[in-house]
């Protein structure tokens, strides 16, 4: 039986939910609306507003920064995140226990993205630096790499000085500067992995995912094209068909790299979904397909906790805010399915919290932020 924890009145519409998957973070959870970011800390019981941060514009995109520290786990806890909104533009979110909500943006005009932005995530792994490289990707078929810590600041020529400090807005920090890799399609999805800091995983709308070594210099290859970063690419071979007919499925392409096991990949392409293992290629087919909802879902998520489960969304209004929660173990068996709220409502947005415990669900449909447990059946 599923069970609802506890219910959030954003007050505008949301779009956007991450949940906190780092190690001193896993009880945040982070939403983004029409014009703002909203931080809370989840318990079984309740739901405290730790920050809230107003942009000016609607959100598409969040991910949490490596250096993000709950009030759970320490008195001096601090709280970053990237976001992206509809006009492009990028920004660097941080509050800590000292010092008030401040916003950074970035990677706007010229310098970024031309196209709405769709998924970021900060570097994988376990180096000092993850904290310091963001990626971000878009309609506009570019994967772009921030700098958030240059040594050059470009605006002015200078060096950034070591000791500054990056928060105050008395002594602003230099634009990030991005390595950009372009691909032939516009992209849906970018994924990191906590065992490596080279890779990005990224998913186009027609039906491949890249595995990207984003470190590589094409300069230094034989071409010097997009193609010699890719270590490998995976096909949906029905989602690649459709797309060379010129059929197209609304909100197609999400894709996600399993945190336990850098070789599962799982996507949700139109009416189906596939599961990929990298270390049995096959060519790059996946080894598991599916049907998640005939008239199409929406969004793939890994649940971190018990990495078995997935879990896709319907994306039609016809179906109301629904979800399917699927077992790798049972891939072919019938889902469990948590109706969420009766139609009008859609999930624009969910994810899986990474509290230990009991696999807890947050959802977004309207102006609501849900969390649910899901119990054993």
């Amino acid at each position: 039986m599923d069970t609802s924890v506890t219910g959030i009145d954003h007050g505008s519409d949301v779009y956007v939910v991450r949940s906190c998957y780092h190690e001193d973070g896993q009880d945040l959870l982070a939403f983004g609306g029409e014009h703002s970011v909203e931080v809370y800390q989840i318990s079984p019981a309740s739901a405290k507003r730790l920050a809230s941060f107003h942009i000016g514009t609607r959100v598409t995109a969040l991910a949490w920064s490596p250096r993000t520290v709950s009030p759970s786990k320490s008195d001096g806890w601090l709280v970053e995140i990237a976001a992206a909104g509809i006009d492009f533009g990028l920004h660097l979110l941080t509050k800590s226990a000292s010092s008030s909500e401040y916003i950074f943006p970035f990677g706007g005009g010229l310098s970024g993205h031309h196209g709405k932005v769709n998924d970021m995530c900060f570097c994988g792994g376990h180096d000092q630096d993850n904290a310091r490289y963001v990626a971000s990707v878009s309609d506009d078929r570019m994967l772009m790499v921030w700098d958030l810590q240059p040594s050059l600041d470009i605006s002015s020529g200078n060096p950034s000085p070591g000791s500054s400090d990056q928060n105050s807005p008395l002594n602003p920090r230099p634009q990030p500067t991005a390595y950009v890799i372009a691909f032939p399609h516009p992209l849906i999805t970018v994924n990191s992995h906590p065992g490596s800091s080279k890779e990005f995983l990224v998913s186009d709308c027609r039906g491949s995912i890249f595995l990207t070594d984003w470190r590589t210099d094409p300069v230094l290859t034989e071409q010097g094209t997009w193609r010699h970063s890719t270590l490998v690419e995976l096909v949906e071979p029905h989602a690649l068909k459709d797309s060379l007919l010129g059929k197209s499925f609304q909100n197609m392409g999400f894709a996600a790299w399993r945190r336990d096991n850098a070789d599962i990949v799982g996507a949700n392409y139109g009416s189906r979904f596939a599961i990929w293992d990298m270390s049995k290629l096959r060519g790059g087919k996946p080894i598991h397909t599916g049907t998640s909802f005939p008239d199409g879902g929406h969004i793939f998520r890994w649940c971190p906790t018990n990495p078995d489960y997935f879990a896709i969304a319907a994306y039609s209004l016809k179906r109301g805010a629904v979800l399917h929660v699927h077992n790798i173990g049972y891939v072919n068996a019938q889902p469990s399915i948590i109706n969420v709220a009766p139609r009008p409502h859609r999930i624009r947005d969910f994810d899986f919290m990474a509290l230990r415990g009991q696999p807890l669900l947050a959802i977004a449909f309207g102006r609501q932020v849900v969390v649910f447990s899901i119990g054993d059946e």
